[in-house]
């Protein structure tokens, strides 16, 4: 057990010491390189060069695969929903029993009987949500599909002196709404995925240990 000791406060140490990369749900992968291209054959020159050159007149916007492209994010939502519910129930039943002659059970001739029951039911909700998320953030071309649309994915990692913040985002983009300074509205992407997500020891402390959430599980109240 002694032994074991000073090698649990080293694992321990080394734990705290990695930092973890907040899972993603955009699309993957997050960068492509370009996919070479084939231009009329020339020499390379002191200048031109074949393998990067673009015809003049060529359109500057992001059209292939490893092409960058800006992206203006301006999300703003608002939602609410309230809900009343009510119900009630009642039911009342009188029995009576008449008189008998000559069957048994005498003793309960002339007995009233009394019954009643009654339920109510009230509920009332109220959610709302409001969402604010402005940025830009440049990302890559990793796709480019039959009719033209391009899929772009991209992060922006910024690292803090106690954590590191990630800015990541991904969607579909319609060559159509591309202007000519290579931008686009996030608000004209579609399935558009956007993170804001960061880890260091601020963020972990808003998060329930593991224990207890096993606990918070199981038990029934």
């Amino acid at each position: 057990m002694k032994r074991l000791l000073p090698l649990l406060g080293v694992v321990l140490v080394a734990t705290g010491c990695v930092t973890t990369t907040p899972p993603t749900a955009v699309h993957q992968p997050m960068t492509a390189r370009p996919e070479p291209r084939n231009y009329a054959p020339g020499n390379n020159g002191a200048i031109y060069n074949v393998a990067s050159a673009r015809p003049l007149f060529e359109d500057r916007r992001a059209r292939f695969v490893g092409d960058t492209i800006t992206i203006n994010i301006a999300e703003k939502t608002q939602a609410s929903k309230k809900s009343d519910t009510k119900a009630e129930r009642s039911q009342t039943m009188t029995a009576e029993v008449p008189t008998m002659v000559g069957l048994p059970l005498k003793s309960v001739v002339g007995t009233t009987l009394d019954a009643s029951s009654a339920s109510k039911f009230g509920g009332a909700g109220e959610n709302s949500s409001t969402n604010d998320f402005t940025g830009v953030i440049t990302v890559t071309v990793i796709e480019v599909m039959p009719n033209g649309n391009l899929l772009v994915s991209g992060e922006k990692q910024i690292g803090l002196k106690e954590g590191e913040e990630f800015i990541r985002f991904s969607g579909v983009v319609n060559p159509n709404t591309i202007t000519a300074s290579n931008t686009v509205q996030s608000t004209q992407i579609a399935d558009a995925r956007m993170e804001f997500k960061a880890n260091g020891f601020v963020d972990s402390a808003q998060v329930m240990g593991w224990l207890a959430r096993f606990f918070l599980s199981f038990l029934p109240f």
